[in-house]
């Protein structure tokens, strides 16, 4: 296991929608296993192949400990609620810098497992969050797009500045 590079903002690489996966091997695992040590040491609780330049649909996500590890390839949110829940979100592509975002607090996602396994999971709380925010990054929608302008204005000033150290 590896902990590889983290593309930061602005990078288009953040922008850009990731390719499905369509051959599930070693490759794969030992992409699983570095995206996993790498957002651990990041530190933060979701990742996705583009956050390290590869644009391959597949997130790592680990909530807690407890929760243990989850990852998800080729995933595709198919239902979401209309009740809406609010949660404050970065990026490790954005350290330092968050902001309350509002969503769906229940979701149906269509994934399939590290083997090819096809899986469909129904989230909520927390958990829909990451989904919902990690699904964004695959399709080439970074965190900032789901935020005023005014907020989102304000979040890349603190980014800029933080960057300037």
């Amino acid at each position: 296991m590896t902990v590889r590079p983290i593309v930061k903002f602005p990078d288009i690489a953040l922008r850009t929608p990731a390719a499905p996966v369509e051959t599930f091997d070693n490759e794969l695992r030992q992409l699983a296993d570095d995206l996993l040590e790498t957002m651990r040491a990041a530190p933060g609780v979701g990742i996705t192949g583009p956050h390290i330049g590869v644009l391959k649909r597949i997130t790592v996500i680990e909530l807690s400990p407890e929760d243990g590890v989850r990852i998800y390839v080729n995933p595709v949110i198919e239902e979401t609620s209309q009740t809406l829940q609010r949660h404050t979100e970065g990026s490790v592509s954005m350290p330092g810098v968050t902001e309350e975002i509002e969503r769906p607090d229940r979701i149906t996602l269509r994934y399939q497992t590290i083997t090819g396994e096809e899986q469909r999971e129904e989230a909520t709380g927390f958990l829909a969050t990451c989904l919902q925010h990690e699904v964004d990054q695959l399709d080439g929608v970074f965190w900032l797009q789901r935020l005023s302008r005014l907020k989102r204005d304000r979040a890349i000033k603190k980014w800029q500045k933080l960057a300037r150290g």
